[in-house]
This record gives structure tokens, C-alpha cells and sequence, in this order.
């Protein structure tokens, strides 16, 4: 019997870019390119689509990052949109969904903190983020939570408006310790009537969009009316409101004496990475800045991964062996141009955006300005008081990249002194497993990740330990390595392709991105012997895998560290820089476990508190934490009050308050 030949694979058609793009039409879209496992490269748009594609192919002074894309291009899509600002949206879409290895990548952040003043009779005073409500009035965003907090205590110390949920205030019987250090004039026991408190309210709205001379001199006039009609303590408040208020003023690092919106968005670059500063200036007030540092735009190599060089001057060296800077003019605007589309699409826009370089897309004006209700203009100032905004921006872009350059030369010399010391000269990517639990209960583990000189907050993980005895710490880590590497395992077999060369290895592993270079186990020589049979039951040996112990006297800098190849651990000196490395990955790891464990360990106690009492359900627990604002509250509370709550006898509150005190 003959056995018939093995069927080969059939091999793609070669890929040729003069016939795809002599089939190009001349209409707006959307451009993918594809490698040639159909991994999407890159993502574009166009205004005509034939001509920007043939770009990538006849032009010679194209960037190195744009060089090296092209030359694994195996295959280009398109989608064909109506207008150049459709192909624009669905640009931004595919590319936050997607994160093309050489599209320039900027962090999507939580949505931006605003000020709330809520629409209660006695408006609360609060920070937030999240969908906005028409009942309530917003300010902001705030480029950063310290800034937004920052003017809550302010308007605090002026107006004295609360704070307090609104469950807890509707059930206060005397004033909190906020009213007693002035920061709250106590409306929950009627010590302002509604009248005064709405006057507050409204000077405060006032002052958060900018109308600071309004709100000084209508308070002027008030005080001089209260002195008249010899009314001197309430004179001498309103006086003190108008001392805190010249305070706040001289507080503004920018006024520009016009209630301005604005954002100012400045590019600048140093040793090869670059820094995008976002300030932003609301009713003419500076409410802080923000800086963001790209993806994929310097220290790239062959994988697309960030280079960890020996020196450095050389982490850019893939982007610097080149005729053209790494920060040419083309491609800072690109930057900017990417910072604009993926910052301010489906998000709040200012009517002003000032920028620091030229950009390209006429079309992201008008869809902003579509996309916001009102007349967005995207403006380059060459002279005023704008120009010196966007100084201040550029100086703070530079402040930032300097203080990460710094960083980054630190984290260099402890990750080299950490390779030497291990004998790992690749040594890129840390992960580190911590187990933390009180006295058993509420077991969680926490996986951690450096890589690249910087720890990845983003690829953190927790894990929930279950059906284990509690406090058995050897295996909880059992539980936690088998979950995270199992993964891990499962994603190799899918992804492995037949090995053609180093250069397809090195791409297939930074495609799974989960491959560590070295495990760090917060333990001592039984947790490391625990993991080592994990990863040998996992057929993964070949990572290699450090115990990290406190020592004896449990002292920073007395660590012992447990590797395989030693009988007796290892103690570095308390200023070896591996060391330090080692310390900053581990308490990372404790501290994220630690965070989780306590969350944990508080929800369940808080549920279980309420689940004890007899008579008490699910829709009498959800009434009670709703009325009094959580435990709390109701720990809080008196009788009387409990059994105002909707299904709550006076028995039944007689019990719960027994129970909770």
C-alpha cells in the first residue's frame, strides 16, 4: 500500500505593492497593515487612500521605525469611509482596540476627575469621575486628582460647603468635627438657613468657572450691607471669606484675567524619548498639568519592545543609526497629532487647544468641534500671553523628561548589577508573587510586573485563593503560579509556529508578552522549592525562579535570597544596587497583595456584620447601607433612627443596634 505524500501548507501569495496600490481608490478610509501571520502592524487613515499608501513604497527618506514596519509587510486592508473625519474616528477606534506594534501608543487613562456640586436642596460638594447627570453641576476635568482635591479644600475653607453623603447627612443630629474646624457651616442641623447656603453655593459655581471678581465684589457688598446694619459677626465672616479667597488667588500659578477654556499641549524631546505636557486652564484659572510619555515611538527594536541597553546613551540606538533624528519636526507632529485623536475623541474639549507644532489633519478640527457642540480651534500662538502658556508647558515637558532620563540611568545600573549577579545578560522582565492574608482569612496573591526599567502597573494581577486551608501559605503561592502560568503554557501551544529563525522566535515571544526572564518569590527556601515544582509540572524550567526572604531580623537590606543552584542562601550588602532592585520588585508585590487583602477582608467583614442578625435580608441590608451611607453610618445611628429605615421594626432596630455596638 502506497502512503500517499504529506499535503503541504499552502504557501500566501507574495506580496506586492504596486499591484495593491494601483488597485487603491482616491477616497478617504482607513488603511491596516498586516504581517504575515495577519498581525496588524499599523493603522492609518487617509484622504485618499491610493496616494498615502503608495507614500510608504517610493519614498527614501521615510523614519527607521517606518522603514522597519514596511519591511514586514505581508499584506494591507482598507475600509472606505464617507469623509476623511469618519476615517479619522474609526482610526482612533482600531487603534485603541488593536495597539499596532508601530502606531505611536498613548495610555488611556481612568476618565479625568471633575468638581461636583450636586442638586440637593443643600448642595454637596464633592470629587468625581464617571457619567455626568443633568441635576448636577461639573468643573473641570482636572488634569489630576491632587489638583481637583486640592481646590475642594480651598472652596472649603471659603464657603464652608459640605462634603458629607447624603445618607449621612440626613441623618446627623449634631454638627461634625468639620464644622468645628471651620470647614462646614453645618446645614444637616439647620445652623445656616437655605437662603445663606445657596449664596455660598452659587459663589462657589462662580469661582470654579473663572468669575473671580464677581464673586469679590458681590461678597465686598454683602459685608459692607452686614456692617451698616451693624451685623458685625456675619461682616467679619464674609471678611474672612474674602482674606481666603485673595489666598486662593495668589495660589494660581496662571491668570489670565479672562475666563479662558483651554488646553495647551507642548512636545518636547530628550536623548532620544519624548514627553507630551497637557496643561489645562478652565474660567482663566491653571488647574495643573499632566505629562504622558508614547508608546512606540523611540528605543524600538526588531520586536518593537523597548531597548535595555548596557549603556544608557545607546537605549535608542535602533532609532539614532540614522541620517534623521528621532525628533524631527514630522515626527513630533505625528505625536501630537496622535495625542489629539486618541485624547479628546469621545471625550470633553475645550474651545482652545494650543499646540506646539504644526499638525497635519485639517479634519480633526472639524470633528472635535462636531463631536464637543461648539467651535473647537486647534492653534499654534507665535506671540502674548499664550505663547508664554505654552513655554510654561514646554518647560514642564522638559522637567519630566529629565527627571525620567534620571530614573532610567538608576534602574539601568541596578538591572545590570542584577544580571551580572545572576548571570542573566537578557534579564528584561521581573515577575514577583506575594501571598498576604490575616490569619488565614481573605487569602490573596498578587503577580507583579517590571520590565523595560519601570514596573508595569498595567499587567498586574490579584488572584482570589479558594479551597485551601487557611494560612497554608505554600499553597496559596501553588495555587497562584499554577493560574498565572498555566495561562501562559496554554498561549504558547496556540501561538507556536515551526521554528524558521531567531528573528520569528524573538517575534513569537513578544507576541505572548508574558514570558517572564525571572521569577522573584517573596519567601524562603520552601516557597522556592514550591514554585520549582510548579514550573517543573508545568514543563517550564527553563525561567528562572529567586526566593526573597526577610532574614532573621526581618531588617530592609538583611534580605537572604534562595536560588536553585546554591545550598546556603545568598545576603547581598544593604547598598548593592541588585539588591535594591530586588527590594523595590517585592514590596511592589507585598504592597499590591496587601491593597487586595485588605479590600477583600473589609467588604466580607462589612457584609457578614449585617449578615449575622437574624431579620435582617438582602433588601434590609441594601435599605440600611443606603440610607446611613455604609457601616458606619448605621454603627451610627440610633434606634429611632434605624427603624425609620423602609422594612425596619423598632424591635428589629432594637437588635441591630445591640448587635453593632
Amino acid at each position: 500500500m502506497t502512503t500517499p505524500p504529506a499535503q503541504q501548507p499552502d504557501t500566501p501569495p507574495m506580496f506586492d505593492p504596486k499591484a495593491l496600490v494601483a488597485s487603491l481608490p482616491l477616497l478617504p478610509g482607513v488603511y491596516r497593515m498586516l504581517d504575515k501571520r495577519g498581525q496588524v502592524l499599523y493603522v492609518g487613515k487617509a484622504g485618499q487612500l491610493k496616494k498615502r499608501v503608495a507614500s510608504y513604497f517610493q519614498k527614501i527618506n521615510i523614519s527607521p521605525r517606518i522603514r522597519l514596519m514596511v519591511s514586514h509587510i505581508a499584506n494591507i486592508e482598507i475600509t472606505v469611509t464617507d469623509t476623511e473625519a469618519e476615517a479619522l474616528l474609526l482610526e482612533n477606534n482600531l487603534i485603541k482596540s488593536l495597539k499596532p506594534r508601530y502606531n505611536i501608543l498613548f495610555r488611556d487613562d481612568k476618565s479625568y476627575p471633575y468638581i461636583l456640586l450636586t442638586g440637593h436642596q443643600f448642595p454637596r460638594l464633592a470629587y468625581y469621575r464617571g457619567a455626568t447627570d443633568k441635576h448636577n453641576q461639573y468643573f473641570g476635568p482636572y488634569p489630576n486628582s491632587h489638583a481637583a482635591k486640592e481646590s475642594i479644600q480651598l472652596l472649603q475653607k471659603i464657603f464652608r460647603i459640605r462634603t458629607c453623603e447624603d445618607g449621612m447627612f440626613a441623618n446627623r443630629t449634631r454638627p461634625c468635627l468639620l464644622h468645628q474646624i471651620h470647614r462646614c457651616t453645618a446645614p444637616c442641623v439647620g445652623l445656616i438657613t437655605a437662603a445663606q447656603y445657596s449664596i455660598d453655593t452659587h459663589n462657589a459655581s462662580m469661582l470654579l468657572q473663572g468669575k473671580q471678581s464677581e464673586v469679590e465684589a458681590g461678597l465686598r457688598a454683602a459685608m459692607d450691607e452686614a456692617a451698616e446694619q451693624q451685623r458685625y459677626e456675619l461682616a467679619a465672616a464674609i471678611r474672612d471669606q474674602l482674606q481666603a479667597l485673595h489666598t486662593v488667588q495668589q495660589k494660581q500659578f496662571m491668570e489670565s484675567g479672562r475666563a479662558t477654556d483651554a488646553d495647551i499641549i507642548a512636545v518636547a524631546e530628550l536623548q532620544g524619548t519624548l514627553c507630551v505636557n497637557l496643561a489645562m486652564v478652565r474660567g482663566g484659572r491653571h488647574l495643573g498639568d499632566k505629562s504622558f510619555f508614547p508608546q512606540n515611538v523611540a528605543g524600538q527594536n526588531m520586536a518593537g519592545q523597548n531597548i535595555v541597553s548596557r549603556n544608557i546613551k545607546n537605549i535608542n540606538v535602533d532609532m539614532q543609526n540614522d541620517d534623521h533624528p528621532v525628533a524631527e519636526t514630522q515626527l513630533i507632529s505625528e505625536v501630537l497629532e496622535a495625542f489629539l485623536t486618541q485624547h479628546y475623541l469621545n471625550s470633553s474639549v475645550p474651545p482652545l487647544i494650543l499646540i506646539s507644532e504644526k499638525i497635519a489633519s485639517p479634519a480633526l478640527e472639524a470633528l472635535l468641534s462636531a463631536q464637543a457642540g461648539h467651535v473647537v480651534s486647534i492653534k499654534q500662538p507665535i506671540s502674548g500671553e499664550r505663547k508664554q502658556w505654552l513655554e510654561m508647558a514646554l518647560k514642564n515637558a522638559m522637567l519630566a523628561l529629565q527627571q525620567r532620563v534620571g530614573q532610567q540611568t538608576g534602574q539601568l545600573a541596578r538591572l545590570e548589577n542584577l544580571r551580572d549577579l545572576l548571570g542573566l545578560p537578557e534579564l528584561s522582565r521581573i515577575e514577583c508573587f506575594d501571598i498576604s492574608h490575616t490569619m488565614g482569612e481573605a487569602t490573596i496573591a498578587s503577580c507583579v510586573v517590571y520590565e523595560n526599567l519601570t514596573m508595569r502597573n498595567s499587567e498586574y494581577r490579584r488572584y482570589n485563593i479558594t479551597g485551601i486551608t487557611g494560612g497554608d501559605d505554600y499553597a496559596a503561592m501553588r495555587q497562584a503560579l499554577l493560574r498565572r502560568y498555566q495561562k501562559l503554557l496554554d498561549e504558547k501551544f496556540k501561538t507556536q509556529k515551526p521554528k524558521a529563525d531567531k528573528l520569528q522566535n524573538r517575534e513569537l515571544k513578544v507576541e505572548t508578552g508574558k514570558h517572564p526572564d525571572l521569577i522573584l518569590i517573596d519567601g524562603g527556601a520552601g516557597q522556592l522549592a514550591i514554585a520549582r515544582d510548579v514550573m517543573q509540572q508545568l514543563g517550564l524550567t527553563d525561567i528562572p525562579i529567586v526566593g526573597v526572604a526577610k532574614g532573621v531580623t526581618r531588617k530592609a537590606g538583611m534580605e537572604q535570597l534562595f536560588l536553585p543552584q546554591h545550598e546556603k542562601p545568598l545576603q547581598l550588602s544593604p547598598d548593592n544596587p541588585a539588591l535594591h532592585l530586588i527590594q523595590q520588585v517585592r514590596d511592589e508585590a507585598h504592597r499590591f497583595a496587601l491593597s487586595g487583602h485588605r479590600a477583600k477582608r473589609g467588604k466580607t467583614r462589612t457584609a457578614s456584620m449585617l449578615e449575622e442578625i437574624s431579620g435582617v435580608g438582602e433588601r434590609r441590608r441594601r435599605n440600611l447601607l443606603a440610607r446611613f451611607g455604609g457601616l458606619q453610618g448605621v454603627r451610627q445611628a440610633s434606634v429611632s433612627e434605624l427603624a425609620q429605615v423602609e422594612g425596619i421594626s423598632l424591635a428589629l432596630a432594637e437588635k441591630i443596634y445591640q448587635q453593632l455596638h
